[in-house]
């Protein structure tokens, strides 16, 4: 009779179990005998088989211990408990990173459209250049920032422009504007005799200007301003006179129980300002710079507040004025 006995290591040993088939495939014993002699059989069998179950197990043991073991030996909750420690690391990582999207713009066709035009010849209203001309503003400004700082490290500046009108039937330009700056200082935190640190802070203020100038028209003249008018006109009345005045006489003048009037009104087109270009040639210079009370600093560092600054902006603007053009036919 032959005796086989199967060693079950968990639900997921399904390699060990292939060992096992294997391995009494290779080792089955086979033991036969008459029945005078079986239960002698018997217990030579049980002899021999728990010997080759000692066999088997320490088989498993070597197969559990080597380095070809498959992590699909470990338990279910030991493996959810690995997945979930990897996926939190995974997101730590991701919190403490940059996101980042980027896409590739593949380029569009374009195909020329026929363009239809006036040939024959048309009045257009457009903007006429009457004068350009380049302003000299000269500015002085004192600025105060709002903590000490040690240098001025850089300042951006925009000019804008709220104000350019030509007093009509004059060549007198009005100009208001300002400069808006970005002032980037640094601070002192805490120093000693070696150096010194601290932050980098930024300051935006608007200097304003205004001036007038005299323009020479080097364009065309401006269209000439037509004034508004208004008139009154009245109908005669005849009646009747008085008894002191004779029969046949009679009252005529105007009549003063209505009034009538006629009043045009022009709507003239207003010179505007076109800004080209602006340079800016500024001196800034620090107020009242001395060394820090409290703590120790380098003796060539000081800190200030006040910044005196001059500047002057050389201003290039365009006069224009909307105009009736006759454009001529094309030949």
């Amino acid at each position: 009779m032959a005796g086989k006995r199967i060693f079950n290591y968990n639900k997921n040993s399904k390699e060990i179990n292939d060992k096992q088939d294997e391995f009494f495939t290779d080792n089955s014993v086979e033991i036969e005998g008459d029945e005078e002699n079986e239960e002698e059989l018997i217990d030579i069998e049980n002899d021999v088989l728990d010997d080759e179950e000692k066999d088997l197990e320490k088989t498993i043991q070597e197969f559990i211990s080597s380095d070809d073991l498959d992590s699909s030996f470990m338990s279910s909750e030991e493996s959810e408990q690995g997945y979930r420690c990897e996926k939190a690391s995974e997101n730590d990582v991701q919190k403490n990173c940059v996101e980042v999207t980027g896409i590739t713009i593949e380029s569009c066709t374009s195909i020329p459209a026929p363009i239809n035009s006036i040939k024959t010849g048309v009045v257009a209203k457009i903007p006429v250049v009457l004068a350009e001309f380049t302003l000299q503003i000269n500015v002085l400004a004192n600025i105060e920032l709002p903590e000490d700082a040690i240098e001025i490290k850089n300042i951006k500046k925009r000019l804008k422009i709220t104000q350019c009108m030509l007093l009509q039937n004059t060549n007198v330009l009005f100009i208001k504007g300002f400069v808006r700056k970005n002032i980037d200082y640094s601070t002192r935190s805490h120093s000693n005799s070696e150096g010194v640190c601290g932050d980098i802070k930024h300051c935006t203020i608007d200097v304003p200007f205004e001036c007038t100038t005299e323009v020479a028209f080097n364009g065309t003249l401006p269209a000439p301003v037509i004034p508004n008018t208004s008139f009154e006109f009245e109908y005669h009345r005849v009646e009747d006179l008085p008894n002191q005045f004779a029969e046949k006489d009679k009252l005529i003048e105007g009549d003063l129980s209505e009034y009538n009037q006629e009043s045009i009104e022009y709507f003239n087109e207003l010179p505007y300002c076109e800004l080209v270009k602006s340079r800016i040639v500024e001196f800034d210079e620090y107020i009242n710079r001395k060394t820090p009370e409290n703590g120790i600093v380098p003796f060539e560092e000081k800190e200030f507040r006040k910044i005196e600054e001059k500047m002057v902006i050389y201003l290039t603007l365009k006069l224009l004025q909307n105009r009736q053009v006759l454009i001529p036919p094309q030949d």
